[in-house]
């Protein structure tokens, strides 16, 4: 039977939502959006999952996230608010998630940023995100230019490659002991680093990941090492999110990501996409982001994760190039 929703009233819902209230909106979301997603809506009739016989989160489908470069992934039709792109290699195909109401995005990265760091107007947020800058489209730049906007400090905005500008600003800042936050592209923080090595006592550093081929390819631990060395600071924030999600987890320390509570994360076998393993293993990550009400809440990305018996995960990095086991069910 096709479930009648209004969006506006689930939205309030979804970021209301307590963990007891979460499965019983995830099934209810999956059942709109197997009705409303035809794309969503072949790949689950062709793993013959049986609708109404999913009382639980374990037994909903995860759509494989390279759909997003194939098809146009969108629960009911729409003309897109805008249209979400994600960064690739010369030659490559770039995820595209096409947005019905930015308004929803907005309020998941405002609510959320605010579960871990306060109100943004109480600080000073600078961005140091030069390969996001170079292109459009980006969803990290859409969430990190609102959140400049909101904040207390007219210094606050990208500096590009200008690392003589940022610090001089990081400097004013200290002294005048403004709380700031310093978000970055790995590559780009390890850059402004070595250059200008201080010691912050104001200034969170939060790094979002990515080399993007400028450096050596590091683990996050040896990362935040020499952040932390060069910077003076005991721990390197980072922010787990992407072009197909509308909602982000952060880590405040140590790797360790926590998310809000409209998402879960559950981890799959690396062998059976459709079993989940216990705690202290290793496997693929599964995401249902609630938020994600106009095109698929449910996607299994290429990302392992490290399983804890709480809510927490850490990322220890992503497949092989090749695709999640099941994406050629469908024709491109």
């Amino acid at each position: 039977m096709k479930q009648s929703v209004k969006n506006i009233e689930l939205q309030k819902r979804i970021f209301a939502a307590s963990p007891d209230q979460f499965n019983e909106l995830a099934i209810e979301l999956f059942k709109y959006q197997y009705e409303n997603n035809s794309v969503y809506r072949q790949y689950c009739d062709l793993l013959k999952v049986q609708v109404d016989g999913v009382h639980s989160i374990q037994r909903i489908p995860f759509l494989p996230i390279s759909f997003f470069k194939t098809h146009e992934v969108k629960t009911t039709a729409f003309e897109a608010e805008t249209v979400f792109e994600s960064s690739g290699t010369t030659g490559s195909v770039n995820s595209k998630h096409f947005i019905k109401d930015v308004s929803i995005y907005r309020e998941s990265f405002t609510t959320c940023f605010e579960k871990f760091y306060g109100p943004a107007k109480h600080k000073c947020i600078l961005g140091l995100l030069p390969s996001y800058l170079e292109r459009n489209n980006s969803s990290l730049i859409r969430m990190t230019q609102e959140l400049i906007s909101a904040g207390s400090s007219n210094l606050g905005g990208f500096y590009l490659y200008d690392h003589e500008k940022l610090h001089r600003t990081i400097i004013h800042n200290e002294l005048l002991k403004v709380s700031s936050l310093l978000i970055g592209v790995t590559y780009a923080l390890l850059d402004f680093a070595e250059q200008y090595p201080m010691r912050l006592n104001h200034t969170i550093v939060m790094e979002t990941g990515g080399m993007k081929g400028r450096r050596k390819e590091m683990t996050r631990q040896q990362v935040h090492e020499q952040l932390q060395s060069k910077l003076g600071v005991s721990l390197v924030h980072s922010e787990y999110g992407m072009t197909e999600l509308l909602s982000q987890a952060y880590s405040l320390g140590n790797g360790i990501f926590e998310c809000p509570s409209w998402i879960q994360i559950h981890i799959r076998d690396t062998e059976d996409a459709l079993t989940y393993i216990k705690d202290g293993k290793t496997g693929g990550i599964n995401v249902i982001d609630l938020a994600n009400i106009n095109s698929c809440s449910f996607i299994a990305t290429q990302d392992l994760r490290k399983k804890y018996p709480n809510t927490t995960f850490e990322v220890l990095g992503r497949f092989d190039n090749s695709d999640i086991r099941g994406c050629n069910l469908m024709v491109v």
